[in-house]
């Protein structure tokens, strides 16, 4: 069921840690995810709060797509190689080349390198970082219970994501300590492939197999020929979306958390604006890049009441209301951020939005990580990975196109308040087809 077992039955952090495969599996996501947020603030630092580099709305959107849209491109088709090859094996190898694509990256800052050939350096590690988060969330369900996974993944994906900010913590750090100019911004950027080292190691300790794909999974490596590879591979964006338009409540889900996306892709952007543009710093809060370093903290504290709340709501509410509250709760609060964008309000919207978002996402995690096959599963987490970057991008993108320079948009702000109700609308039609879906939502007693 998609819900969490009665309370007798969980597991706990302590009882989810005392077994080493989900131990080890959460540390490769911790090391893997430490050094995605060094690369990512430090590559944004370098593009948006470099002294030596200009940045207006369009770079800012630029800067911000780079890291994500590559692998809403080529991720779906890569995607059916986790549902082919032993996950372990891809996971090395991909944490290895991600550790070279890092120290590739650092070097074209340290020379000076910009435009395409930046941009396409930073496209790669993105590509590459978001592949083994996806391969990560598929092999999850095979290293625990049925019964425990909605415990299991709130765990993973908030100590993954609080690891993330702590990451994109030490990066701000570095900088101040190295220099905001190339040479520093490329000394940080090399840091980072600390964590892909340590995710590739841990990989390697895991079993071969032991992540999946089941030998004789639907879908999975019994149903394919080696030498029928390729075409599933090219495949692998629409098997992803007919394996989730089969599952209403998975279909339903992947709306509302692209609701979310958009919305917070607009937020982000304006956010960004204000603090190097608008803001100065009132009291111990603070203007430009330290105080995208406050928003993330506020952020990463968001995520830690999700992982309290997420469990409590689906076990008492079902998995529907809690995503119709979490949609409900971020439409609030970005009308709030429409009527009063102040350095405060933005703070407090930088707790609030990514709070109700992971509840979503969370949500969205279990649905599918629960209601589709073991053999399908890589290829809908590379489609979820696509949705979740691409509404982003896609919002950021126009809300470039329509944002001053100083980000202050009363009507983007609107705009992002009204995707979470459209989300809504959408996420209600999609489960009238639900069916025997709908009881997995109930409540537990």
């Amino acid at each position: 069921m998609d819900s969490l077992a009665p309370a007798q039955e969980r597991l706990g952090w302590r009882g989810l840690f005392s077994g080493r495969p989900f131990r080890r599996l959460v540390l490769l996501r911790m090391s893997a995810q430490w050094g995605d947020g060094m690369f990512q603030a430090a590559l944004g630092g370098a593009v948006l709060f470099n002294p030596e580099r200009e940045a207006d709305p369009i770079a800012v959107a630029a800067g911000l797509s780079v890291l994500l849209l590559p692998y809403s491109v080529i991720g779906p088709f890569a995607g059916a190689l986790l549902d082919r090859w032993d996950r372990r094996r891809v996971l090395v190898a991909a944490n290895v080349l991600r550790g070279v694509l890092v120290l590739g990256v650092a070097a074209m800052l340290a020379t000076g390198v910009t435009g395409l050939g930046l941009y396409l350096g930073a496209l790669s590690v993105a590509g590459v970082s978001r592949f083994v988060l996806a391969g990560l969330s598929a092999g999850l369900p095979d290293i625990v219970e049925p019964r425990h996974l909605v415990e299991a993944n709130v765990v993973a994906a908030t100590v993954g994501s609080a690891t993330t900010a702590i990451g994109a913590a030490c990066a701000i750090g570095l900088r101040g300590w190295l220099g905001a100019g190339d040479g520093g911004s490329s000394l940080v950027t090399a840091f980072a492939v600390v964590g892909s080292i340590g995710a590739a190691v841990l990989a390697a300790r895991f079993r071969p197999g032991e992540l999946g794909p089941l030998p004789n999974g639907e879908g999975g490596l019994g149903a394919y020929e080696p030498k029928r590879t390729v075409v599933a591979v090219a495949r692998g964006l629409l098997d992803g979306a007919r394996a989730v338009a089969a599952v209403p409540a998975v279909a339903a889900s992947f709306a509302a958390l692209a609701a979310h996306r958009l919305a917070f892709g607009i937020t982000t952007l304006i956010s960004l604006l204000l603090f190097r543009n608008a803001f100065a710093d009132e009291g111990v809060l603070r203007s430009g890049l330290a105080g995208v370093g406050e928003a993330i903290l506020v952020a990463t504290v968001a995520l830690g009441v999700a992982a309290v709340i997420t469990p409590w709501l689906v076990h008492h509410l079902g998995r529907t209301n809690a995503v119709r509250i979490g949609l409900c709760v971020a439409a609030a609060g970005q009308l709030g951020l429409a009527v009063v964008t102040t350095l405060p309000t933005v703070l407090m919207a930088a707790f609030v939005l990514p709070l109700a978002g992971q509840v979503v996402k969370l949500c969205t995690d279990s649905a599918v990580q629960r209601l589709i096959p073991d053999g399908r599963r890589g290829r809908v987490f590379a489609l979820y990975d696509a949705v979740f970057n691409v509404t982003f991008v896609v919002a950021v993108t126009l809300g470039a196109l329509f944002s001053p320079p100083d980000g202050r948009s009363t009507m983007l702000l609107i705009l992002a308040a009204a995707s979470y109700l459209i989300g809504l609308l959408f996420h209600e039609w999609l489960r009238r087809g639900a069916g025997v879906d709908a009881v997995l939502d109930r409540p537990q007693p």
